[in-house]
């Protein structure tokens, strides 16, 4: 255990500071400091010496230079087992330090907050991060804690254990140091980095949260990130693996959706969803989508749960529902089931990048945020779709844009009649929905069909226009594209063209 003698404070926010300096003023430790840190203390009646009087220079450049002397650093990097690094200490008259508190410019709120390339600039912490590393450097000898998050867990060591601190303590603020300048930079670099992307990827999360189990029980994951930013849990157990990926392919599916939008999903695909101005409508209509795929699926609505839609939902045995709120008298029901997960959702703003490993790295690309509308439904045949299948259009090309490719996707009025997914062949996708379809007696005739990708042949069509559905919506782009819009013309079918691909993969 190691006593602090001497204590250097530079800090950026005060909040939760006091009590760590009362207790190091009732342990009669010496204190240095600068600046707007100074004058808190001073103002607290508690004597500190300021940084000036050990360099023998005052604050220069408006603020920029403070710190940055050999007679700081000395005291901070000093090794104190070294009798040649005792003697410097000696004869240029620098105090050692044991303790090195600093909270850094706030970097990111300035960004967030400010397009004032000036003002970011001069957050940039330079002295700051610069005392952090060389503490955390030397942690054989001095504790630093690096960030305002630190203060009360540093408090209960001191207040614990009379202003000692242990090299195991020391070590593990080093690596929350090391964390809190690598996170600090890799913001920064990120922000010179914007628009030239192959300078570098440089990627930095400070929360990390285990999970359950990974995509397997045998597996062990971690989520990096606040998950707080987009969901909140009011009830339920841990989320696991394929909770998280399930629930974002939720959010990103129900974000394109305007109206009142019920969807539940496995494994990342829709199996149901449909739209209604009334939200319990909307709901009995997903579900019957696909009432077997259903059971043990992720629930989303984009509209606030009401008892009564609760009471029905409540039927069916699910994982998570996710709704932007609850009526009071819906979440005391939905609760009593402490096995699901109840969340609510606070946001459906993804990231402009997504970002996935593969090989030995990473693939990066911006994210398919292109959401067609009617405008967009190109009209390529002679028959033209109506306004009520041109709505159908635009809701089926939402789902498909959210399924796994090779994907085709039926729906009739809103509601999601069937889907093929996850096929290696686009024929074998449709004829997968259709055989679904089938199989839960649903009537095609007088649906529509979307298509993640363009048809290479005719045969999709002509598949469509054998079992009724005389509406389609493809990206187009195939050599043979007239092939298809031949046999639509032939067979009076409306073919729309969109120019924009959707493959998930």
């Amino acid at each position: 255990m190691k006593k602090i003698k001497k204590a250097l404070i530079s800090v950026y926010h005060k909040e939760g500071l006091k009590e760590i300096l009362r207790k190091l003023e009732s342990s009669e430790v010496e204190l240095y400091s600068t600046g707007g840190t100074w004058r808190y203390l001073f103002n607290m009646g508690i004597e500190a010496k300021k940084v000036e009087d050990i360099t023998g220079y005052p604050s220069i450049l408006g603020g920029r230079v403070k710190t940055l002397h050999p007679k700081v650093f000395g005291g901070i990097l000093a090794r104190l087992d070294q009798p040649e690094d005792i003697d410097q200490l000696t004869e240029y008259d620098i105090p050692p330090f044991d303790l090195v508190i600093v909270d850094l410019y706030p970097f990111e709120d300035t960004v967030a907050n400010t397009k004032d390339e000036s003002e970011i600039i001069e957050k940039i912490d330079i002295g700051g991060i610069s005392l952090i590393r060389a503490a955390a450097k030397n942690f054989n000898e001095v504790m630093v804690v690096s960030s305002q998050e630190y203060y009360k867990d540093f408090l209960t060591i001191i207040e614990t254990n009379d202003c000692h601190t242990s090299l195991d303590q020391r070590k593990e603020y080093a690596l929350k140091a090391f964390k809190t300048s690598s996170h600090y930079d890799s913001a920064i670099f990120q922000y010179f980095c914007r628009g030239n992307e192959l300078e570098a990827l440089s990627i930095s999360e400070i929360e990390a949260r285990p999970l359950r189990y990974g995509e397997n029980p045998h597996q062990s994951a971690i989520f990096y990130g606040s998950l707080e930013d987009m969901i909140v849990k009011l009830s339920g157990k841990d989320l696991s693996y394929n909770n998280i990926l399930d629930i974002d392919a939720a959010i990103r599916l129900i974000a394109d959706f305007d109206e009142t939008t019920v969807a539940i999903l496995k494994h990342n695909n829709a199996c149901g969803i449909a739209s209604r101005p009334i939200l319990l409508e909307a709901w009995q209509l997903a579900l019957a989508g696909d009432p077997v795929s259903a059971f043990g699926g992720i629930i989303i609505s984009n509209a606030a749960i009401d008892y009564q839609t609760a009471q029905e939902i409540d039927k069916l045995f699910y994982e998570v529902l996710v709704a932007p709120d609850f009526s009071y008298e819906a979440f005391e029901l939905l609760k009593k089931k402490p096995g699901r997960i109840i969340l609510k959702l606070k946001s459906t703003h993804f990231p402009e990048k997504t970002l996935r490993s593969a090989l030995s790295g990473y693939l990066y690309q911006d994210t398919d945020r292109k959401v067609e509308s009617v405008e967009d439904m190109n009209v390529v045949s002679d028959y033209s779709p109506t306004e009520t299948e041109l709505q159908d259009l635009v809701f089926a090309n939402k789902v498909v844009k959210h399924t796994k490719s090779n994907a085709m996707v039926i729906v009739k009025d809103k509601v999601l009649v069937a889907s093929g997914l996850g096929e290696t062949s686009r024929v074998d996708a449709f004829k997968q929905a259709l055989e679904k379809a089938r199989g839960f007696q649903k009537d095609v005739k007088g649906a529509v069909l979307a298509s993640d990708a363009f048809f290479p042949f005719s045969d999709n069509v002509e598949i469509a226009n054998n079992a009724g559905i005389k509406v389609v919506v493809q990206p187009g782009g195939s050599k043979r594209d007239q092939d298809s819009i031949d046999f639509c013309n032939q067979h009076g079918m409306a073919l729309c063209f969109t120019g924009i691909r959707h493959f998930k993969h």
